[in-house]
């Protein structure tokens, strides 16, 4: 195993340009979520280049392959997801966004070239060697909307005969170079809600003669942001995050119509299913004493993304062997960020993983969801090699 994972490091090391190339195309045309066909046509061109045969899904832009190496062999699969955000990109870049309005902010463009390079690396490494097991590479579309695509894929059979799946995600917290892991929960679950207050209409110099919603509204978020401080054990974290509020139509015209949407994170699963009990006495209480009526929505989103201690293991040698013990970071504390890789991480063994891309001098040290975020070129060899050679490590020890 040693000399197979040396000729893949030695692959990757000359196929790096290309990955960097793809990655820079990506980036030059982003597609916000479930409109990837552009994403989806370029990734499949490169996989057919390479003798893949590319599985397509009638209801998305997903798109699967496999390399099967030993006929009933375990197989590992590994994710990289597609999808940008509407945001102007300002990094100034040469490969910046050529589409208005919307931009890679969060390096999904990386990971879908990260995850292009495993693949050709694997296939490459495949005609001259035997593997010790199969892979099956998930490009995956949505992970920024509110469903999650993830969901799709698994309903469309990604994970049948999948035995362990592996994932990353950029990190401009961490220097080029290193990689976070986290034993046990990494990252929150993430809920949404949105709350309709209804008042009366009244004239502004007559606030007697109506309800105000926009009063009765503010009374309510207040309430809601104590359920965290006053009603959920600390040791518990969770947060409550209000988003949008509209209401109002004249300055002179008492409001009787109040929509606020939010979110909510937690890392307990006993703590997200109260909540949404928490908050609607909240909001009843405080509608009953001052005389309005309410909708509330609240939907259950992605879970909080729990990895195999097993994996992470075989994910902590591998990457130490690859860049060093110094390198392999312990991120310790979970995050309270979303990630529908958790859905997988609900049915098969597995790890995911922070690949640091912080550069001050290139300038790709910016939060995710910036307009000037960037990611390192260089980051992209380390999340592939380490990528292989984990999946690799696990087919040949089990």
């Amino acid at each position: 195993m040693k000399t197979l994972k040396k000729e893949y490091s030695h692959i990757i090391d000359t196929i790096e340009h290309r990955v960097i190339d793809i990655r820079h195309n990506i980036h030059e045309h982003p597609e916000l979520s479930g409109g990837e066909k552009e994403t989806k046509a370029l990734v499949k061109h490169v996989l057919k280049q390479y003798g893949y045969e590319v599985k397509e899904y009638p209801s998305h832009y997903g798109i699967t392959a496999d390399l099967v190496t030993k006929e009933g062999a375990k197989m590992v699969a590994i994710r990289g997801d597609m999808d940008a955000l509407p945001i102007v990109e300002k990094t100034g870049k040469p490969y910046a966004s050529k589409i208005e309005g919307i931009m890679h902010a969060c390096g999904h463009d990386a990971h879908t070239a990260n995850l292009l390079g495993v693949a050709i690396g694997l296939k490459i490494l495949s005609k001259e060697h035997d593997l010790p097991g199969n892979f099956r590479f998930i490009f995956q579309p949505s992970e920024e909307s509110k469903e999650g695509g993830s969901v799709d894929m698994i309903a469309d059979g990604v994970l049948n005969g999948v035995d362990m799946i592996l994932g990353l995600h950029v990190y401009p917290y961490l220097p080029t170079g290193q990689i976070g892991y986290k034993y046990g929960v990494m990252m929150a679950s993430a809920d949404i809600f949105s709350i309709e207050v209804y008042g009366k209409s009244a004239h502004g110099a007559r606030p007697h003669e109506g309800v105000d919603a926009i009063l009765v509204t503010s009374m309510v978020v207040n309430s809601l942001n104590h359920i965290v401080s006053r009603r959920i054990d600390p040791l518990h974290p969770a947060v409550i995050s209000l988003g949008t509020i509209n209401g109002g139509r004249a300055s002179n015209i008492i409001c009787d119509d109040v929509v606020v949407t939010g979110t909510v994170r937690t890392i307990n699963e006993a703590v997200r299913k109260n909540i949404p009990e928490m908050m609607e006495e909240s909001i009843k209480g405080v509608c009953k004493a001052m005389g309005a009526e309410y909708k509330f929505d609240y939907q259950f989103g992605q879970p909080e993304l729990i990895n195999n201690d097993e994996i992470v293991d075989i994910l902590i040698d591998e990457s130490r062997a690859i860049i060093g013990h110094e390198n392999c970071v312990n991120l310790v504390d979970p995050v309270m960020g979303g990630e529908d890789f958790s859905e997988y991480l609900k049915i098969v063994p597995g790890s995911f993983f922070r690949l640091g891309s912080a550069n001050h001098e290139k300038g790709t040290d910016y939060s995710q969801h910036n307009a000037m975020f960037d990611v390192d070129d260089d980051a992209l060899k380390v999340g592939m090699k380490v990528l292989g050679a984990t999946a690799m490590e696990y087919l040949h020890s089990h």
